[in-house]
């Protein structure tokens, strides 16, 4: 299994970005594979901390109250490529965005998807910087 994250940058409060996680190693494609994929960001001195996740049937999702109603997080079947949809942009958003997988088939409730420990597998991390 490998993700491949890309799409942060320099932006300014109040812009957009979209972050994308190709994976490969197994398919995004909930009829074929079942799975919880996440992103998380991580700032200087700060532990790696949940974004928004999801498993793969869509039953169960998780957003961080923080980025709720700004940040989506989706999929793409056919690019086997997780989003992130980020609007409404603040300083305090700034970071290295980091995408997760946990290909088992196992199930977590909705906080439970926010635990780190869970992901087996990570993107090599992108940076976002909004400036103020």
């Amino acid at each position: 299994v490998q993700l491949q994250a890309s799409g942060g940058g320099l932006v300014e409060a109040g812009g957009s970005l979209r972050l994308s996680c190709e994976a490969s190693g197994f398919s995004l494609d909930a009829t074929l594979d079942v799975y919880s994929v996440g992103w998380f960001r991580q700032v200087p001195g700060k532990e790696r901390e949940g974004v928004s996740c999801m498993r793969s049937s869509l039953d169960t999702t998780w957003t961080a109250d923080s980025v709720k109603g700004r940040f989506t997080i989706s999929r793409d079947n056919a690019k086997n490529t997780v989003y992130l949809q980020m609007n409404s942009l603040k300083p305090e958003d700034t970071g290295v965005y980091y995408c997760g997988a946990d290909p088992r088939a196992r199930t977590y409730s909705g906080h439970g998807l926010q635990n780190r420990a869970i992901y087996l597998y990570w993107g090599q991390g992108t940076q976002v910087t909004v400036s103020s």
